[in-house]
């Protein structure tokens, strides 16, 4: 696991700037670091250490005769079955690491390669001789990838902080992205981040550039084959946890007592025969049912298991600190307690762990959502036409009634009161209605659309700050392609009762206690509604708070936070990614004081 950037530019490239750029990346990857300059442009490395943690896993990698060159972030999990492809057309591999088979099969099928790599990635192939660079993300967005422009050059990495040390890159604050950050506490949607000008290139999406200008496009989802109801769900996820179990390096896995955790658990204890546990929670009374469900998991399967406690001081000191460092705004709280376990576990020594993201967008996890879905459909004529506006609100946290009481006008004026927004939900709902048969399949598929880039994005930027490798089995192309292979039925059904991820709980019924089996979802839960208050005040120190944010909005958070927890939240973490960047140094400092004395 790594980190990668790089400069495209047929003009002359100043070299601290992509030295820069790379520093940013370095708990990314703290075992090792490069830099390539090629006169398609300079492009670096900073690698964590997993497969081959030799010095001929060293990045950028090139072939041997010079032409091709790649910068490399993810794990193949198909590598054994394509070196055997490659070598019978006649490849010579120079190491055990994944990231020359990644290399060689882009050299060899170029854009098809991408029907052809099973992974979790994101890259820059370059070719030399004919002066273009493929950029490349996997179909799930497990890994992340950002690019900018100027008048000369595009500029990519693997974390938007990394970008904005490129001095032609300016960090202006997107309010479009701002507003959909109060309803949705995503820092993304669509093609826009909260800075302007700097874009994540979509799941799946593989795009050849040359001399920073885009020549071709293609997207890993368009003709995927879909995946034949032979092989059982239970046999799916079993490949895939087994694939998963590589590395060169210890490994544990995170343990919630949830579902989908324990899963990977168990397969994982049967494959190796020894496995080590963690868990992250908050010991307040009914906020530990985690604790006791990831006890009892590791009881029966026999692991070594650790608890991670989190505390209203470590989470206040926490947040605050990790916006700081990362230079974005949380989106969940539990984004705190996926660090401190993965702190946790690095400093025991264990730099991969697996993790249970991916099961609920695509097996029909969420039944609070899917049961409003449900009735949506059933009760509302016409509901496709709109079913993006839905979704937009059923699951806010600042709903559309709510923002002109707390957002500024010039601000609400300045995203034409979400007008891109509301379109860009019904636009991305609409087209997957096209693509699947009936309405549910759709509201599920844009769970997934929504819900898992997230998700993932959020689990590697709490995982590899704490230099740490998070690997998903459920979030695998193959494991996607079989799921939505599935009927309805087989997912979600609509009750009473209400069933969720039916074929997961009938795959494992047998495997698991029967308190797993039917346990309701449940994610690193935290009583954060009474921790948001000890920050409150800084909303009224702020000056971009109130230049956003209504005194009326400002005055309620401050007054009675924990009643207004689903204002408190967003608005502080805007407030504090705000004053982060362009805020006044001293009440970034008091925030963090503040936090620490709590």
């Amino acid at each position: 696991m790594c980190g990668i950037a790089g400069i495209i530019s047929n003009h002359p490239i100043n070299e601290r700037d992509v030295l820069a750029m790379r520093d940013q990346l370095a708990h990314r990857g703290p075992d090792d670091q490069g830099l390539l300059r090629t006169p398609v442009g300079t492009f670096a490395h900073t690698r964590l250490s997993i497969i081959d943690p030799t010095a001929s896993g060293h990045q950028p990698m090139t072939t041997p005769d010079g032409r091709f060159a790649i910068v490399y972030n993810g794990e193949l999990y198909n590598d054994h079955e394509l070196r055997a492809e490659l070598r019978k057309l006649g490849v010579q591999f120079q190491s055990n690491c994944d990231t020359e088979t990644v290399l060689h099969a882009v050299v060899q099928w170029g854009m098809d390669a991408r029907h052809k790599i099973r992974g979790m990635y994101a890259f820059a192939v370059i070719d030399i001789q004919n002066r273009v660079c493929l950029l490349a993300r996997d179909p799930l967005g497990v890994k992340p990838l950002y690019v900018s422009k100027t008048k000369e050059a595009l500029i990519f990495a693997s974390e938007i902080r990394a970008i904005l040390k490129h001095p032609g890159i300016t960090s202006s604050p997107d309010r479009v992205t701002m507003s959909a950050y109060l309803s949705s506490i995503r820092p993304e949607f669509g093609d826009r981040t909260l800075f302007e000008g700097i874009k994540p290139v979509g799941p799946g999406m593989w795009s050849l550039y040359r001399d920073h200008k885009l020549l071709q496009q293609q997207d890993c989802w368009e003709h995927a084959i879909q995946q034949s109801t032979r092989r059982s769900t239970q046999e799916i996820i079993q490949d895939s946890v087994v694939r998963h179990l590589r590395t060169d390096v210890p490994m544990c896995a995170l343990l919630s007592g949830g579902l989908d955790s324990s899963i990977i658990a168990k397969i994982a204890m049967d494959q190796l025969g020894e496995l080590r546990t963690f868990c992250a929670g908050a010991r307040t009374e009914g906020f530990n049912d985690d604790f006791e469900m990831a006890r009892l998991v590791s009881k029966q399967l026999g692991t070594d298991h650790t608890e991670v406690e989190i505390t209203p001081e470590s989470f206040l000191a926490r947040w605050t600190s990790m916006v700081s460092d990362t230079g974005l705004p949380l989106s969940t709280p539990n984004e705190v307690a996926i660090y401190e376990v993965c702190a946790a576990l690095r400093e025991q020594g264990y730099p991969v762990t697996l993790s249970g993201e991916g099961a609920d967008e695509l097996f029909g996890g969420y039944e609070s959502p899917l049961v409003q879905a449900h009735a949506f459909v059933e009760h509302i004529p016409d509901s496709d036409l709109v079913a993006g506006q839905f979704h937009l609100q059923s699951n806010a946290w600042v709903k559309d009634e709510i923002k002109p009481m707390l957002m500024q006008e010039a601000w609400s004026s300045r995203c034409d009161e979400d007008n891109e927004l509301r379109e860009w939900y019904q636009q991305s709902f609409s087209a997957l209605r096209a693509s699947t048969e009936t309405s549910m399949q759709a509201h599920l598929a844009f769970h997934r659309k929504l819900n898992l880039p997230n998700l993932l994005r959020r689990l590697d930027q709490a995982s590899m700050h704490a230099s740490v490798e998070g690997r998903t089995p459920f979030a695998d192309f193959d494991v996607a392609l079989h799921a939505e292979s599935l009927p309805m039925s087989e997912r979600f059904v609509a009750g009473p009762p209400n069933r969720s991820k039916i074929a997961l709980r009938e795959a494992f019924k047998d495997q698991l206690p029967g308190e797993i089996i039917n346990r309701s979802k449940a994610s690193f839960p935290l009583p954060f509604q009474n921790w948001v208050g000890e920050l409150s005040e800084i909303l009224s120190q702020s000056e971009f708070a109130r230049e956003h944010f209504t005194p009326d909005a400002i005055y309620a958070v401050r007054n009675d936070p924990a009643q207004h927890w689903n204002l408190a939240w967003p608005m502080l973490n805007l407030t504090l990614w705000g004053e982060r960047w362009w805020g006044v140094k001293h009440i970034a400092q008091k925030c963090q004081l503040a936090a620490q004395s709590s």
